[in-house]
């Protein structure tokens, strides 16, 4: 009987195990229940109290500083403090914000300011500490007037250049009774900001505490010293020429409510006050006087030295040698803003000079004066490989070069034993091919001293191979004394013969060019498209001439002129670079011999000009030159007219660039909602059973 006692317990134990084995095949065990989607619940808050500081026995009671705390229905955290959390007026001293559970505690330690709405502007910031669940939009406002001002106002802040929505810059509201004009508001900086907030990342700023019936001028701020203020000329910052007037009224708001990733559940209406204005658009720049100083100087190579500078600047540096005649002593080649400037030596004395030694006057930031003044150095550039050691390189490199020569004398190998000849590098930009609205680059590796246009022969091949010259120009380019530009009037469908014959260039220091040859084609009109662009909407952009000093040209300054006559149309690759550009005329810009592909197109309101953007000033009240974008691309084909019409304002120019082209993309969460993994869970879960359901009935 004990046996079978025994039998009967390992057969019911074996019975089990295949029971609980049987249940595991149906999945992968437990995975817990479903994430936690509700975000934290406050459920207490304390007004702010006065809490003074330095209250320990024998020490001076200090200015008393101001704090309050939220009580929450879970643990929860702040996301970055420092930067997501806003408070208005802005602080002098850095507030402190504590999490500790369940609860959070903000200290505010600049003294209060009397009849003023405070606002603590947490942004998305708090969550709860498990799911990550934002609270949402939260401001803690309070106000040391029997009144609290509740109004708000909103909208972008894009780099004025290129329409880019600008992340984390301050944006700052000062009382205004009048639009920003010259000589007057000079509070952006006297004093710092009465509200402000930071822009997302989407360029968007919500100001929130201000008052019902004021009218307030708006600023933006890359605050560099943390003073609130315009008070360096490095920062960046932007003005609006609007007056800005807060105003409410009801509204509501749909939200879609899904049951999955796919299924609407409903349609959630919400009442809400919808405040104006919420589509200010601040355009912010750097102005162009910036503090410049001398940066470094290099002198690595024998026959140059180099000098950089931190900023741009219209003033060519003066020299004057200390050890040298600095008189005819150099070929300057300048940056379009002088900020680098390479000086080739022209005489193989100063060369061999290891220390030159002059003073250097350049144009520099005066930081008492605030200002740039005109500043003397005196500069020691000596070479990084003395001349002797240069000397002794050559004499060793010679010397290898006789030796190899002997030994292949020895092997009865013919050797030319002429020592080797400096000559001028020349390189010609051109390839196979080239499109009818193409020139062609002639580069140089030093500075020319004279070319000689009778050794330069452009000749039309005709299919007899008979060749028949052809007109073309040589053109010097300013910023860029290395290269010259070779022009003609291409004919589509016709091969070109380019000979440059030895010695046709001369360099400064006597080198010569060798003998180069170019056969090429220009492409058939087939190969390209062509873009008609008819603009409008700019009637009502206003053109803000600089100040008469600025040096326009009299008939700019003489008549201010439209929009449509300052309109520069600008045609951008798929990367939102500058392919091609012209004038508009008649409200018309035309592209011709474009490629196949895609593009963008931006309009400048070129007000002085010049053929390029141009920023602002805040001394002048400049606003920088206006930007637009067409917001979709255009496609052009080969052997095809594309005609666009194009109202340059129809849109606002927050919603204007091309998402394409947006570098600073909104910053996104790298942890998924709770929702979403719940969603994602249950697809897992789906997908098991359906998996096991098939595996069960191929082994039945």
């Amino acid at each position: 009987m004990k046996s079978l006692h025994t039998l009967l317990l390992l057969l019911a134990a074996a019975f089990i195990l295949c029971c609980v084995a049987a249940c595991a095949n149906m999945g992968s065990g437990p995975d817990g229940g479903p994430y936690d989607e509700t975000p934290p619940r406050i459920v207490g808050m304390t007004p702010p109290q006065s809490v003074a500081s330095g209250m320990e026995k024998g020490k001076k009671r200090k200015s008393a500083k101001t704090r309050f705390q939220l009580i929450f229905s879970e643990l929860v955290t702040i996301d970055n403090p420092s930067e997501n959390v806003i408070v208005s007026p802005p602080q002098q001293e850095m507030p402190e914000i504590d999490v500790a559970g369940r609860k959070i505690t903000v200290t505010l330690h600049d003294s209060l300011i009397p009849h003023t709405t405070y606002t603590v502007d947490f942004a998305d910031a708090i969550r709860d500490n498990n799911e990550g669940n934002p609270l949402g939009h939260f401001t803690y406002i309070f106000s040391t007037a029997e009144q609290t001002d509740t109004m708000q106002m909103g909208g972008y802040v894009l780099n004025a250049e290129d329409l880019e929505p600008i992340s984390g810059i301050l944006v700052g509201l000062h009382p205004g009774a009048e639009a920003v004009a010259p000589q007057g508001d000079t509070l952006f900086t006297k004093r710092p900001f009465d509200r402000v907030a930071r822009t997302d990342g989407n360029g968007w700023f919500s100001i929130k505490g201000v008052g019902e019936g004021r009218s307030y001028n708006a600023y933006a701020l890359r605050d560099a010293d943390g003073d609130f203020a315009f008070s360096q000329r490095s920062e960046q910052i932007a003005f609006s020429r609007r007056l800005l007037v807060p105003s409410s009224f009801p509204d509501v708001r749909r939200d879609t409510v899904w049951a999955d990733s796919v299924t609407i559940d409903s349609v959630r209406v919400t009442p809400f006050t919808h405040f104006l204005p919420d589509d200010v658009v601040l355009l912010a720049f750097q102005e162009a006087n910036q503090p410049r100083s001398l940066l470094k100087t290099d002198r690595s190579d024998i026959d140059r030295f180099r000098v950089f500078f931190t900023a741009p600047s219209k003033h060519v540096p003066l020299i004057e040698g200390l050890n040298f005649d600095a008189r005819h002593a150099f070929v300057e080649q300048r940056s379009l803003g002088n900020d680098t400037i390479v000086y080739w030596l022209r005489d193989s004395l100063l060369m061999q000079q290891d220390t030159l030694s002059f003073r250097y006057a350049y144009m520099a930031w005066d930081d008492s004066l605030q200002t740039h003044l005109l500043r003397t150095d005196t500069l020691d550039l000596a070479s990084r490989i003395p001349w002797e050691k240069r000397v002794a390189q050559w004499k060793k490199d010679e010397e290898k070069r006789l030796k190899t020569i002997e030994r292949k004398r020895k092997r009865g190998e013919t050797v030319d034993d002429a020592p080797p000849v400096e000559r001028l590098g020349l390189k010609v930009s051109v390839g196979s091919t080239l499109s009818p609205a193409d020139n062609i680059l002639l580069q140089f590796n030093t500075p020319l001293a004279s070319i000689d246009l009778a050794k330069l022969h452009l000749n039309l091949v005709t299919e007899d191979s008979v060749e028949t010259p052809a007109r073309f120009e040589l053109d010097s380019l300013d910023a860029d004394i290395l290269s010259m530009r070779l022009r003609a009037e291409w004919r589509p469908e016709q091969t070109y013969h380019l000979t440059i014959d030895s010695a046709a260039a001369q360099s400064i220091y006597g080198t010569v060019n060798l003998r180069s040859e170019s056969n090429f084609s220009v492409e058939p009109l087939d190969n390209f498209g062509t873009l008609f662009v008819t603009l409008s909407g700019l009637d009502s952009v206003g053109v803000v001439l600089p100040p008469a000093e600025a040096g326009l040209p009299d008939s700019i300054a003489a008549t201010p002129p439209s929009a449509y006559d300052c309109c520069r149309v600008e045609l951008l690759d798929g990367s939102g670079r500058l392919a091609y550009a012209v004038r508009a005329a008649d409200h018309r810009a035309e592209f011709y011999y474009l490629r196949e592909g895609e593009y963008f197109l931006r309009c400048i309101i070129d007000r002085n000009g010049n053929g390029k953007w141009d920023t602002g000033s805040w001394a002048d009240r400049l606003p920088p030159e206006d930007v637009f974008y067409l917001p979709e691309s255009i496609v052009v084909r080969a052997g095809w007219d594309v005609n666009t019409d194009w109202n340059v304002t129809a849109l606002p120019r927050f919603r204007q660039k091309p998402e394409k082209l947006i570098r600073q993309k909104a910053s996104k969460k790298t942890q998924s909602s709770a929702h979403e993994r719940n969603i994602k869970r249950m697809e897992e879960r789906t997908g098991r059973a359906e998996k096991d359901r098939k595996n069960r009935a191929e082994s039945r």
